[in-house]
């Protein structure tokens, strides 16, 4: 009897081991991880199309260490120093980037503002070089100003921009008002129509943003203007989150400020194969919808400039623009078929996210621009 317990015990512990040795080899390894891989260099086949934002400030914040080529500068109300736009010009063709993308608020409910907007849209303008280098206008979507709400109201759908047939007809109003840039003859196009921006689009709220967008369409046509609407969406979100904002809506999308990680640190620290495969599922996504993704780069990020005591991991700088070059690959694998690019920034050196020459490092950044998206 003895005996049949010992047999019995060993042949339980055999069984035991071989299914833990079966287990070992069948468990999944760090390689069997979907985000264990590099991005490769992406050749250049054909030209992208690059748009930088442009940025204005009143003064450089005092923790900002990469100090521009030309010299701390700021903007006072709009204006830039003498010469400051035309080397921006000068260093923009260095980097060979098609156009610069102006922020503007509403010329109808915030016009002082839009005073401020177009006075540096009309400093470009105003440039001895500006033939060389076309321009876009992303307008700066205000919520409050227009009404809007996301949630509460008497349905707690929020507010829609419908509400008050004012604001309503401010916000068309804006867009015709902007039609004076849209007409001038360095103005950027998408496929033959005019390259329009909005920025914050996932918070435009209306009861029906399709009838919305048809009408704002229907009343640049008539003014001789069709029109290639980008839609701004946040960083780090579904492109199905607001769907109904943009589907049928917008052209194409684009998720902003991506080198902002919103403290997760496995998107730091992965931050190559986390922004590949945000971007696929973008692109998949909102093609299906017969819309173009379009990847938005940056520099890089510092939380510190703005808040020092934060433990943020911040993009650090290299000699090389090492994190930069990734990046742009990343943007080259999910492209849509008019190889649109945005590169955030130009010169937005409150998060170092810019390209803009530096004494640091010189037109290190310019150089990996034109290496990255063209031909030559």
């Amino acid at each position: 009897m003895k005996k049949k317990h010992i047999y019995r015990y060993s042949l339980l512990v055999l069984l035991m081991s071989a299914g833990l040795l079966s287990c070992k080899k069948n468990d999944p390894t760090v390689k069997d991880n979907f985000l264990n891989y590099q991005i490769s260099d992406v050749p250049v086949t054909s030209n992208y199309t690059v748009g930088a934002f442009y940025y204005t400030f009143t003064t450089l914040n005092a923790n900002v260490t990469q100090i521009p080529t030309v010299g701390k500068y700021g903007y006072t109300n709009g204006l830039p120093p003498a010469g400051i736009m035309q080397q921006h010009i000068a260093d923009a063709g260095i980097a060979k980037i098609d156009y610069f993308i102006f922020s503007v608020r509403s010329p109808t409910l915030d016009n002082k503002n839009y005073l401020v907007d177009s006075t540096t849209v009309n400093a470009f303008l105003n440039a001895p070089n500006s033939t060389g280098i076309n321009f876009a206008l992303s307008y700066n979507l205000n919520t409050g100003l227009l009404g809007i709400t996301n949630s509460g109201g008497t349905t707690g759908n929020g507010v829609t921009v419908e509400t008050d047939p004012v604001k309503l007809a401010a916000f068309y109003n804006d867009f015709k008002r902007l039609a004076f840039f849209l007409g001038k003859a360095n103005y950027q196009k998408v496929n033959g129509k005019y390259l329009l921006i909005i920025n914050n689009a996932q918070d435009l709220n209306s009861k029906d943003n399709v009838a919305l967008y048809k009408q704002l369409r229907a009343n640049l046509s008539a003014m001789g203007f069709d029109l290639y609407i980008v839609g701004m969406q946040n960083r780090w979100s579904p492109p199905e989150r607001y769907y109904y904002r943009f589907q049928n809506c917008t052209d194409a999308m684009y998720e902003a400020n991506m080198g902002d990680v919103a403290g997760d640190n496995d998107r730091y620290w992965n931050f190559p194969q986390y922004t590949d495969q945000n971007w696929a599922y973008w692109k998949k996504t909102i093609e299906a919808w017969n819309m173009e993704f379009v990847p938005c780069v940056m520099a890089g990020y510092n939380y510190q400039i703005n808040n020092p005591t934060t433990n943020q991991l911040s993009v650090q700088r290299t000699a090389d623009g090492s994190w930069y070059k990734t990046f742009t690959n990343v943007a080259k694998r999910n492209a849509s078929k008019s190889r649109l690019i945005f590169v955030d920034s130009f010169n937005n050196f409150s998060v170092d996210s810019q390209i803009e020459p530096t004494q640091a490092y010189g037109n290190t950044y310019l150089d990996i621009t034109r290496q990255a998206f063209k031909l030559n």
